[in-house]
């Protein structure tokens, strides 16, 4: 078998698109030594994130001609069993088309998006799922949400869950903060937030709950690291730090790579992650991994990857948010709890199980376009 996957999204700092694929093609280089796989990548020397046994073709990064020319004019040539992409298959593809959808935020919630993202991830992601094989998404939430926003029989769509990198795990917390300090200059203990700076992460609100928090409880000496790189909307969110009366208490760090991110996770007392709306939430289950404890919403998936290790909150109350920071903080026992339950929920999560079952889906769509091949000879010698 021969396998194809838009891989576009590696060396572009795409946060969980790129995890997903590249934790996939890792995957698939260690379960699957008989397949064939080819890579379609559009930076230069994103093939050093790809496992030497992956072929790797290069497509522009321009998503128009990505889509419109090359992919087409690329699986023309290689003629794979099918194609795997991320929301968006190119206009003209003649084979199978595996779509991994890990939301439908763009319909829920089109006010996280501009204008004209909403309106080309509504048109091109519903002309994608028609003509799709398979859909895959990361959580029964999810699947839901794409079977009620078209309409779609909820069997179509396979539930397959992500998980975080080996890479995360605890590792000594003196050299981590002793790392932190060096790199981002915080010597102080710190709350983490992971997430891009976009409306959908709720960093506004984060903020908030941290001024009230510290307004609140002013013996507590901890700073909030928020790493995540800017988007349109990041400059709301630097204004709001700038304005807060604990400013000077807030830091940006912008796009960090996993070796970096592994140290802040350790070096951190507590996680934070307010989103309105995830998928899945990959880094839920990469900081339990490193043995913090997590604060997290309550709403989408959050519920559905987090379990009980977490304490829940509503991400549009304030103070509920800030209650469960300070809970975390002051309460020595709960933390312990639940830096104990989060290494064992993220343990339940794993990205060989998650490619293994993308390799059942795969063999699945390959093995009907045999039969349905096979089946057009036998008519034609007739």
């Amino acid at each position: 078998m021969r396998f194809s996957i838009d891989a576009h999204a590696i060396g572009r700092h795409l946060t969980g698109n790129e995890v997903y694929v590249r934790s996939l093609l890792e995957g698939f280089a260690s379960l699957d030594k008989k397949s064939e796989f080819i890579a379609y990548t559009s930076v230069r020397g994103a093939e050093e994130y790809v496992p030497s046994r992956i072929r790797t073709r290069q497509v522009s990064e321009n998503p128009f001609v990505r889509l419109g020319i090359d992919l087409a004019r690329r699986v023309r040539a290689d003629a794979p069993d099918l194609l795997h992409v991320q929301y968006t298959a190119p206009l003209f593809c003649p084979v199978p088309v595996v779509v991994s959808i890990h939301d439908v935020s763009y319909i829920e919630h089109p006010e996280f998006f501009t204008t004209a993202r909403r309106v080309q991830l509504q048109i091109s992601v519903e002309r994608t799922v028609r003509r799709a094989a398979k859909i895959l998404t990361l959580s029964e939430f999810s699947r839901q949400g794409i079977a009620r926003s078209y309409g779609l029989d909820p069997d179509r769509i396979a539930v397959v869950p992500a998980a975080c990198s080996e890479i995360f795990k605890p590792v000594s917390r003196p050299k981590a903060k002793s790392f932190v300090e060096g790199r981002f200059q915080i010597t102080t203990p710190f709350i983490l937030n992971v997430g891009d700076l976009q409306p959908r992460k709720n960093p506004l609100g984060l903020i908030r709950a941290f001024e009230e928090l510290i307004g609140t409880c002013p013996e507590l000496p901890h700073h909030l690291v928020m790493v995540g790189k800017d988007t349109w909307f990041a400059p709301k969110v630097h204004q709001a730090a700038e304005n807060s009366p604990f400013g000077n208490r807030i830091h940006f760090t912008g796009y960090v790579d996993d070796a970096e991110l592994l140290q802040l996770y350790n070096a951190c007392d507590i996680f934070v992650f307010p989103s309105f709306y995830e998928g899945f939430g990959i880094p839920i289950l990469e900081a339990m991994a490193c043995g913090r404890a997590v604060a997290c919403a309550n709403t989408s998936a959050m519920p559905e990857v987090a379990g009980t290790a977490a304490v829940l909150f509503d991400p549009h109350s304030t103070e509920a948010m800030m209650t469960s920071m300070r809970d975390l903080l002051r309460n020595n026992e709960l933390r312990a709890r639940k830096e104990r339950l989060g290494q064992q929920n993220a343990s339940r999560f794993s990205w060989k199980g998650t490619a293994q079952q993308t390799l059942d889906v795969y063999y699945e769509v390959a093995g009907v376009r045999a039969k349905q091949a096979q089946g057009a000879a036998q008519v034609g010698r007739r």
